[in-house]
């Protein structure tokens, strides 16, 4: 094993996924290699269609690459078993979702301590946990609410908030501003900034490069595969 591998929390080699569909095969991820350190704040940024939601499902174990190596706290995932998977995206990985995905007829309460129910945590460990979470995205006053009541920004504070009680080893982040108005955008992305200055490694997708900026590194896609600068992708474009 490589030292990058060793020192990184999420380390990819070769990383490859390919769709198979009516005997057509589309190449969504080509050779990806990178890093992300841990407490690194990196933004996966790129056009629509390039990949970046692809590269995001297999850093959450929601998906499996065709090719490659992708190891998370210098753990190979090929030598998970699907519970050991299972295990590992619930305690060890935070999502927070451009659409919230939050559970309308559970409270802002019940839709934060909802994942932490599957780890056998006893009812006093999951109400500090959840207290803490909402406080950090302040939304304590709002605990009794329901989704519908809130606001856009509000059920996505929400979001972030289920994402980190359960004090993932990484957030993930995908498009998490999409369906915010400007103002809620960057109140959400203050935010993570925030969350990354206590100490949360995040790794963002944005085909925003407004919001790109607010991370420390960003790793750009093209046509699946990582480019060193968006003027790259064009000079690639252009050789098309």
């Amino acid at each position: 094993m490589s030292s990058a591998a060793t020192e990184s929390l999420i380390h990819m080699q070769g990383i490859r996924k390919v769709f198979l569909t009516d005997e057509v095969e589309t190449h969504a991820l080509q050779d990806v290699h990178f890093s992300i350190a841990k407490g690194e704040y990196v933004a996966i940024a790129g056009p629509s269609g390039c990949g970046k939601t692809t590269l995001l499902s297999i850093l959450g174990l929601l998906d499996a690459p065709s090719h490659g190596e992708y190891r998370i706290a210098g753990t190979s995932v090929a030598q998970l078993g699907a519970a050991d998977r299972a295990r590992v995206r619930n305690k060890e990985i935070g999502f927070v979702f451009q659409a919230f995905n939050l559970i309308g007829d559970l409270t802002v309460w019940e839709n934060v301590e909802l994942p932490l129910t599957y780890r056998e945590m006893d009812s006093a460990e999951r109400k500090e946990r959840v207290q803490k979470a909402l406080e950090r995205v302040g939304m304590t006053h709002r605990a009794k609410h329901y989704p519908p009541q809130l606001s856009g920004g509000q059920q996505q504070r929400v979001a972030v908030a289920r994402a980190v009680a359960g004090d993932p080893a990484i957030l993930l982040a995908d498009e998490p501003t999409g369906n915010l108005d400007s103002r809620n955008g960057e109140a959400v992305m203050g935010l993570l900034q925030e969350l990354h200055a206590a100490g949360s490694t995040i790794c963002m997708v944005t085909h925003d490069a407004r919001y790109a900026q607010h991370a420390q590194r960003t790793v750009h896609l093209f046509d699946g595969r990582v480019v060193d600068s968006p003027a790259n992708a064009e000079r690639e474009l252009a050789t098309v």
